[in-house]
């Protein structure tokens, strides 16, 4: 592609830098564009990866389709496949009519499925199916339905180590990426950011008329040795962020430094491990933990509801000698409101005893017993220190 030509695709899609990594990315997306084959654009977050699907499509014979861009980690996973694929009527909770899903709606149009890592292994298989055959089943669907979609997508993820972890399908990695454009971080770029700078200074003093802001020499440098962590995207919220709350139109390396983090970590990449494979010892540990709480939680439940149980049992005792005893009382002995009353009264009592009264007055008995030793009252509970702690807190006991 010559240049001119180049800088007419940049100058329409408002495409700003020069580096070899970035023509090369769009080259390819102009030659990959009359075919139909998939393409997956890989690269940092914030790169600007969604550019690329919509060139590819402008410069398709499917220009005049629809175009459906879909950020895949957005939608819920219990939706994703109603989403992408529609349903039928009453297929689940909440629907209410059919839907057509992108797949049916993109009929020969494009579909860019952003953060495409981030798809269920389930609806992976059902993606797969699409790219080999063109044919879908809507959610709670028989009928086979036929489409005609391009796919191009994008991911921020090691696709490599995703696969190796078993959260990404190998068989649809090679067939999402016929065709890979890899789009450059933006510290690979060079002056571009100094460009990328003056566009979103000039367009933040346009859009509040604000006196546009510009770097010295020193700052300039500074911009071109940062990391960049957050690329394009982080480059244009500092931009925003100097244009609004600098008191000084000329940044120098001081203001600058108040704008850009200057913490180790935020120099640096995030560290990817390569060996290809994850621990799981810590996220263990945690459900270890919370599953020990629920035993306690349901040994504590268990014995107050037995407790429950046997005061009610206590209570039904009371009222058939009460009953006897009125019975008898009938033939004689007059009859004696006092005493009824009093009968009645003790037995009403333990309907309004409920399992926190019972766990309190348990504790209160376990600790008395102990000489207000926990660790041996809640030995004798059968719970732990730590969930005793928490029911003396409960139970406002904890400052006795």
């Amino acid at each position: 592609m010559n240049t001119s030509e180049l800088q007419e695709i940049k100058n329409h899609y408002r495409i700003v830098g020069n580096c070899d990594a970035l023509n090369r990315a769009l080259d390819i997306a102009l030659q990959v564009a009359p075919t139909d084959l998939s393409v997956l654009i890989v690269g940092e977050s914030g790169v600007g990866k969604e550019i690329l699907p919509r060139v590819i499509h402008d410069r398709s014979p499917r220009r005049r389709a629809k175009y459906f861009a879909i950020n895949c980690g957005s939608i819920p996973e219990g939706t994703i496949d109603s989403e992408l694929f529609g349903h039928e009527k009453g297929s689940f909770t909440g629907a209410i009519g059919e839907s057509e899903g992108y797949f049916g709606i993109a009929n020969k149009g494009t579909i860019f499925l952003d953060e495409v890592g981030e798809l269920p292994l389930a609806t992976q298989a059902r993606l797969l199916r699409v790219l080999e055959t063109g044919e879908y089943i809507r959610v709670g669907g028989q009928e086979i339905r036929k489409t005609d979609v391009r796919i191009v997508a994008a991911t921020n993820i090691n696709m490599q180590k995703a696969i190796s972890e078993g959260r990404f399908r190998e068989d649809l990695y090679y067939r999402l990426n016929t065709i890979p454009i890899q789009m450059p971080p933006l510290r690979d770029r060079g002056t571009d950011i100094l460009l990328l700078f003056r566009l979103f200074a000039l367009q933040m003093a346009e859009k509040y008329n604000l006196p546009k802001i510009t770097l010295t020499d020193e700052a300039k440098q500074i911009m071109l040795a940062y990391k960049w962590p957050g690329n394009v995207r982080q480059l244009k919220n500092i931009t925003e962020q100097m244009s609004v709350l600098s008191e000084e139109r000329v940044i120098d390396a001081k203001t600058l430094r108040q704008f850009i983090p200057q913490d180790p970590e935020s120099m640096q990449l995030a560290p990817v491990n390569h060996g290809g494979s994850h621990s799981y010892e810590s996220e263990r540990e945690i459900l270890y933990k919370i599953l020990y709480e629920l035993r306690g939680n349901i040994s504590d439940l268990r014995r107050d509801m037995n407790s429950l149980r046997k005061q009610m049992d206590d209570n039904s005792s009371i009222i058939s000698a009460t009953n006897n005893m009125q019975a008898m009382s009938n033939t004689t002995i007059a009859y004696q409101p006092s005493t009824e009353d009093a009968i009645a009264e003790e037995i009403k009592e333990p309907e309004t005893l409920n399992l926190s009264d019972l766990g309190r007055q348990m504790v209160e008995k376990a600790l008395e017993r102990n000489g207000g030793n926990r660790k041996k009252a809640a030995q004798e509970l059968g719970i732990s220190d730590r969930t005793l702690y928490r029911k003396l807190k409960q139970y406002g006991l904890d400052n006795k």
